[in-house]
């Protein structure tokens, strides 16, 4: 669903069935969703399915994790995002394989260009590669790419695309060092 209005001071920047489709989420979201015991992953996968989130096997999204809009998740095969994370998904949000959102993080994927008169609401995808963690209560900017098995510190601000396989942390959010990984049952490195 698209935005309808380049001046966000006359009018709203989504349409009228983008705004019932999100009342309608709102409700099935408080009665069925946010207090739905914790173990029924499959129980809130099914629900986020049912508004067009793509949703792979063995997903684990916790009750108090807040939802902008369910149709533009794309959720693989066994990722997490644990309560209190705030996925906002003005636009596309996809989260890899045994990708970690942890609480408290907040994936913005929506913004306003101050540059122009009329402050239009921008929205630019996120993409969280497979293996990667996002720390709790880090931030992730629009349009930034979280590279494979990367790991986001908690509380950073990621305002920039960051490298595969490694551990990044600050505001604002940079790469410090090389994740290494000394299991051997997990994913080799490149």
């Amino acid at each position: 669903m698209s935005k309808i209005n380049t001046d966000t001071y006359t009018g709203a920047s989504f349409s009228l069935q983008n705004k019932l489709a999100r009342v309608v989420w709102g409700v099935v979201y408080v009665l069925f969703f946010r207090f739905s015991p914790r173990p029924l992953h499959a129980w809130r996968s099914f629900l986020l399915r049912l508004f067009g989130a793509s949703v792979g096997k063995n997903v684990h999204v916790y009750p108090g994790v807040k939802i902008w809009a369910p149709w533009n998740l794309t959720l693989e095969d066994e990722c997490g995002v644990g309560s209190g994370a705030i996925l906002y998904s003005q636009g596309q949000i996809t989260l890899g394989k045994r990708s970690i959102v942890s609480q408290g993080a907040y994936i913005c994927t929506g913004s306003h260009d101050y540059t122009k008169i009329g402050h239009p609401l921008i929205t630019a995808p996120i993409t969280v590669e497979a293996h990667a963690w996002i720390a709790a209560e880090a931030f992730v900017h629009p349009g930034v790419t979280i590279g494979e098995g990367a790991v986001i510190g908690a509380r950073s601000v990621v305002i920039k695309n960051m490298e595969p396989w490694m551990v990044c942390a600050g505001n604002p959010c940079k790469a410090l060092k090389q994740r290494i990984i000394t299991d051997q049952t997990t994913p080799k490195q490149n």
